[in-house]
């Protein structure tokens, strides 16, 4: 077996360019494919690096992160009906059934405070602006956030 040697083999050339001019490729395509041997000195011709490391990963993280969190509360009042909170919560909240909007209604006339929906930070703000529209008294929290002590739910 002989030796690598990094000199361009004169007698293989003429080969390599046939046998590429035969190929379906363009011969422009055929100029372009020149390997390139750096000389490191005295010491003979080097091959580049690697631009990766052995073992490391060349995907990068695609999954796609979910945005934030929030709730939608609603909170108890003492001005309107509870038939009418239910027709707007059903109105207000796609997919919303009459058993789940009375079963908010009801947490929030006994609690003074019900979980209406947990959902990206766009759709809270566009459910709680409308339940507001709407004459009922609704706020939004981060989901991660307890009960908004820290000044980021929203009035």
């Amino acid at each position: 077996m002989r030796p690598f040697s990094a000199q361009p083999n004169k007698a293989l050339a003429p080969a390599l360019a046939g046998a590429l001019a035969s190929c379906s490729a363009p011969k422009a395509r055929a100029q372009r494919l020149n390997v390139v041997a750096r000389s490191a000195g005295s010491g003979g011709n080097v091959l580049d690096r690697p631009s990766l490391l052995p073992g490391q990963d060349t995907r990068r993280d695609t999954r796609r992160r979910r945005p934030p969190s929030y709730r939608v509360l609603l909170h108890n009042d003492n001005y309107n009906r509870r038939e009418y909170v239910v027709q707007v919560l059903m109105k207000v909240v796609e997919g919303t059934t009459v058993d789940d909007a009375v079963n908010i209604m009801q947490e929030a006339h006994v609690n003074g405070l019900a979980l209406v929906a947990q959902c990206a930070q766009e759709q809270a703000e566009q459910y709680c602006e409308s339940l507001r529209l709407n004459g009922l008294i609704s706020t939004i929290e981060p989901a991660g956030g307890g009960s908004g002590s820290d000044g980021t739910s929203s009035s």
